[in-house]
């Protein structure tokens, strides 16, 4: 039997592994950055050294350009992945409890799923013009399949022997979603909403692409055109970390209160 002084050893070294093995990845990629742009093989303006970027980070914070652009991206996200969830959520579940809802429903998604919420973009600048309403909508296609087939997958995983007791016990239906569906669904809705946060910023990065003053996908075209690089991977790390902090307190809040580990155990008992 390990003796405690082993014991504390292993939870210290397991410890300092979550903390530094995350970070050894980007470490490392920073160093091999750093060492290309110092050697001069490639030229500043194709690739600019870390510290450049951060100097151009900087200047758009302080200058509060950033902010700008950042709040009108964040804000369009979190509208068109609200919209998203609760549509891909509900019809997840309604379709995987109920064969009828599949038998009218599942050809229309197969049909539209395939289609890339980019080539809805002429249309959706047609029906809602160059403002917010074409952009969140094209955050909702691509943000709801992702969602939807999670939910749909997790449904359909639910065990056989619970639904089996329920209709002994002729539980309603709106009991067997409560009790039955939601806790074992829960971890298919969690996953599916992490991947489609990160369709949601792919689909308004391409929107504001193409469309727009205002934005972090504007802030990347506009520093293209002009040359500035810095500006661009600057951008680029912005979002990489806005949608790094979102997917960690998207984690969270669905594992809070009644989270994953608490429905599993009431499922259990």
């Amino acid at each position: 039997m390990p003796s405690l002084s082993s014991r504390k050893q292993s939870a210290c070294c397991r410890w300092q592994e979550r903390l530094v093995l995350p970070y050894l990845a980007a470490a490392l990629m920073l160093l091999v950055w750093q060492g290309a742009a110092m050697s001069g093989l490639v030229r500043p303006v194709l690739l600019p050294a870390p510290a450049d970027v951060l100097a151009a980070l900087y200047g758009m914070l302080c200058s509060g350009e950033l902010f700008r652009h950042l709040a009108a991206s964040l804000g369009r996200v979190v509208s068109g992945f609200a919209i998203a969830a609760a549509l891909g959520i509900s019809l997840g579940i309604a379709m995987g409890m109920s064969a009828r809802c599949e038998l009218v429903l599942q050809g229309v998604m197969q049909f539209f799923r395939p289609i890339p919420p980019i080539a809805w973009l002429p249309l959706a600048v047609l029906w809602f013009g160059i403002g917010e309403g074409s952009k969140v909508f094209i955050i909702v296609l691509g943000s709801f399949f992702p969602i939807y087939t999670n939910v749909l997958q997790g449904v359909w995983q639910v065990s056989g022997k619970y639904l089996e007791v329920a209709e002994m016990f002729q539980v309603s239906r709106g009991r067997l979603l409560r009790q039955v569906i939601l806790p074992s669904v829960l971890p298919y809705i969690l996953a599916g909403c992490r991947s489609g946060l990160g369709y949601a910023w792919m689909c308004i990065l391409a929107a504001e692409l193409t469309s727009g003053l205002l934005g972090i996908g504007y802030l990347l075209v506009d520093a293209r055109a002009l040359a500035q690089t810095d500006r661009v991977m600057a951008g680029m790390a912005v979002i990489g970390i806005t949608g790094k902090v979102m997917d960690s307190l998207l984690a969270m809040l669905l594992d809070a209160g009644k989270g994953v580990r608490v429905w599993k155990k009431k499922i259990a008992a």
